[in-house]
């Protein structure tokens, strides 16, 4: 991508210092000292950016806003969508509601539609069918028989198909929400549920991995109240694929969206203000980011409407020296800035993005840091790290002849890259130093059997017996650091104040776990004193849950001995075709779905 754009633009290549750089950001991603998002360990270089030309695969994250729904439509239900089936996690506001009124289909003839078997053509027509209501254009009837039946393959994009049910169940579901809205202004409901039926859709088949959030208005009983499955029982079927967070203002009366919090941890919460006034925050008010409206699923970028964004991940546990951090840096930053050179299919973005620039690198690992060499030292590396940041940003936009970014650092949450570099996720403490993780594959996976050869214990998962396998891996995060119920909510809280301040300019991705009885009353009073050091915070309380075969289980240093005794070398040599894990249930990150 560098040099296409490169030579593209008439700027002069060199190959042979461009052939030393990527030899030592290959020893650095080999020696995992930092790491490419996981959707770009899996598209950079493949078909679908070198020869499909999409380069929004590369990116993590994107928003969108529904506030000029009455002139844009059912454009950013369909963005949402588009990218979502692109792996993309979109946020998305309320902003909309009570802004175009739902006419419902005309009493014309029906017009007739044929779906093509393609992502362009499942999300064409889910736009024609919410205009339809939008509008008050003619009903619409759909033809699925040109979408491929479940379990054919997706040539470009990798998986098998999830046939055409997952499309026609969101059709009926889309139908049923808009015809209950015929005569009204759209509701607050009716944006909510349009876009997590479209989750629905995407993740149904174990295809496609997404994720969404919501934001809404903390005085709007009506937003807040949609995760209460006592007051709205049928959203449980669905209401699960957004995280849900209310735009805080400071100087706010917290205390009654804390009450919910208490019960189930939802909503979070995103001071807009200090997300748009703020880089890190420190004091220094620059107003760089007043065109923000949002921030992606979990929460540690700043975005505008219809803006993308690249996370790459750094672990600085996996450095001796502060100056080696510093050279890792180097590459990591190019990576996430090399990503903003691909122009994406959606022209919204591509305006913003090239203004832009955002990115996001983060650090992981951040508590075995702490507990290795302290919160003074990680200090001194955060501001170091930045500034070094800066530096590179000036000297290589000049050189790629674009504007600097926007925004540059961030904390994410962390989940899988994590995990293959053996450190903790982000700045959260580990469930235990000793414990299992279980990953979920199919049974006609091939990696099961060489799994099962080097002594990984495998069992049917509980309740898909039949087409699912669940494996263990024993886990040690590291000699002397602290488990997560181990650590106050106040002491998580001070630490996320702490990253925001000293290193991320973008956010820091943090849900505090709470203990319910005694911390859960005091979480309104801890907004008061951190809604001026945080620009978003999520919350969850600690449980003991009866689940069999959760993602994570706390084990004993005797039960982790015994696990890994039998384990021998593992080899992928014979494996003849790429393989899919199986999406998580129960927990998916730093969320869990009770």
């Amino acid at each position: 991508m560098q040099k296409d754009w490169v030579e593209g633009n008439d700027l002069g290549w060199k190959p042979a210092k461009a052939q030393r750089s990527a030899k030592e950001m290959y020893t650095r991603i080999y020696n995992l000292k930092f790491s490419p998002p996981g959707r770009g360990l899996w598209a950079m270089g493949s078909p679908l950016t070198e020869k499909k030309q999409l380069f929004a695969t590369l990116n993590n994250c994107a928003f969108v806003s529904t506030e000029d729904i009455e002139n844009v439509g059912a454009k950013p239900f369909t963005f949402l969508m588009d990218a979502s089936m692109l792996g993309i996690g979109v946020g998305f506001d309320t902003k909309g509601a009570g802004k175009v009124t739902v006419k419902g289909p005309s009493s014309e003839p029906a017009e007739f539609y044929t779906i093509p078997d393609s992502r362009e053509g499942w999300v064409d027509s889910t736009r024609m069918l919410i205009e339809s209501y939008l509008s008050g254009t003619k009903p619409l009837e759909f033809d699925y028989s040109e979408i491929r039946p479940a379990g054919r393959p997706i040539k470009n994009f990798g998986g098998v198909s999830s046939g055409p049910a997952a499309l026609q169940n969101l059709h009926a579901a889309v139908r049923d929400v808009l015809e209950k809205e015929v005569g009204r202004p759209i509701s607050t409901t009716c944006i909510v549920d349009i876009m997590n039926h479209i989750g629905v859709c995407v993740v149904s088949g174990n295809v496609r991995r997404t994720a969404e959030i919501a934001f809404g208005e903390a005085d709007d009983d009506e937003y807040v109240d949609l995760k209460n499955y006592e007051k709205n029982p049928h959203r449980g079927a669905y209401g699960w694929t957004s995280n849900n967070s209310v735009f805080a203002k400071v100087g706010m009366d917290y205390g009654s969206v804390c009450e919910r919090v208490q019960q189930n941890g939802e909503p979070g919460f995103a001071w807009l203000g200090n997300m748009r006034n703020y880089g890190r925050m420190n004091g220094r008010v620059d107003d760089r980011d007043r065109r923000a409206m949002g921030g992606n699923p979990c929460l540690e970028q700043t975005l505008e409407p219809f803006e993308m964004c690249c996370l790459v991940e750094t672990f600085p546990a996996r450095h001796d020296t502060k100056e080696d951090f510093l050279r890792t840096l180097k590459f990591a930053y190019l990576y996430a800035k090399t990503v903003t050179l691909g122009r994406t299919h959606w022209p919204e973005t591509n305006r913003v993005m090239l203004r832009n620039r955002r990115i996001g690198c983060s650090m992981s690992g951040i508590a075995q840091f702490i507990t290795a060499k302290g919160l003074d030292e990680l200090k001194g590396w955060c501001n170091d790290g930045y500034e070094t940041i800066q530096s590179y940003d000036r000297i290589y936009s000049e050189w790629l002849a674009i504007p600097r970014s926007i925004k540059t650092t961030s904390i994410k949450p962390s989940g899988t890259v994590s995990l293959l570099a053996g450190a903790t996720p982000g700045m959260h403490y580990p469930i235990s130093r000793f414990y299992l993780r279980r990953v979920r594959l199919p049974n006609t996976s091939d990696l099961l059997a060489p799994l099962r050869a080097a002594g990984y214990h495998t069992e049917p998962c509980v309740g898909l017996e039949d087409s699912t396998s669940v494996v263990e891996f024993p886990i040690d995060v590291g000699e002397g650091i602290r488990k997560a119920n181990e650590v106050s909510m106040w002491e998580q809280l001070h630490l996320a104040a702490f990253l925001q301040r000293e290193w991320s300019d973008n956010q820091v991705s943090c849900t505090v776990s709470f203990h319910a009885d005694t911390e859960g009353p005091q979480i309104k009073h801890a907004l008061d004193y951190f809604q001026y050091m945080l620009k978003g915070i999520s919350f969850l309380p600690h449980f003991t849950s009866g689940y069999k075969q959760l993602p994570y289980e706390e084990v004993t240093e005797d039960q982790f001995k015994a696990a890994k005794l039998g384990l021998g070398e593992l080899s992928f040599q014979q494996m003849r075709t790429k393989t899919d894990a199986v999406p998580e249930r129960f927990c998916d990150g730093d969320k869990c779905t009770m």
